[in-house]
């Protein structure tokens, strides 16, 4: 199986947020975002797959700044570690007020994993990762270190 880029998958997504994403103050519900975020990280590892795939887990999802009806949210998300049939994906949600001059804001980020299915929904393998920078690689690491904590907390939770 063919090693392929990571920019050969990464993602970006805007969408203008409604009333109908919001509370009745204004405020953006996180399960709209993460809703966001999870289509994103699901286009990443189905291009990098070309398969169906499903979200096994979400980790680190951290709300850093609070998000408007009426501000553009756009999300970016790129691979940062490749398992066997697993992919995590990092997915950094910017959003931007759009009657000032002013720069887009970081406003949550989170890793996802998701899993390559088969047609019978079995696990399946995918491609490995060909890296073009250092910090592809550093990320790739890290990533490598969060999948193995992952696996033995959920091999002592099964016990």
């Amino acid at each position: 199986m063919n090693k392929k880029t990571i920019a050969h998958s990464c993602t970006v997504i805007s969408q203008l947020m409604l009333p109908s994403h919001a509370n009745p103050a204004g405020n953006v519900h996180g399960g709209e975002i993460m809703k966001i975020m999870d289509t994103s990280a699901g286009v990443v590892a189905k291009k990098h797959s070309r398969t169906n795939t499903v979200t096994a887990r979400v980790d680190e999802l951290i709300f850093h700044q609070p998000i408007f009806v009426g501000e553009l949210l756009t999300c970016k998300a790129q691979l940062v570690y490749v398992g066997k049939s697993s992919m995590e994906v990092a997915v950094t949600v910017e959003v931007e007020n759009m009657y000032k001059e002013v720069p887009p804001r970081k406003a949550l980020s989170a890793f996802f994993t998701m899993v390559a299915l088969d047609v019978n929904g079995t696990p399946t393998a995918v491609p490995g990762l060909l890296f073009e920078t250092p910090d592809e690689e550093a990320a790739f690491e890290e990533g490598r270190k969060r999948y193995q904590i992952n696996k033995a907390k959920q091999r002592h939770s099964q016990v």
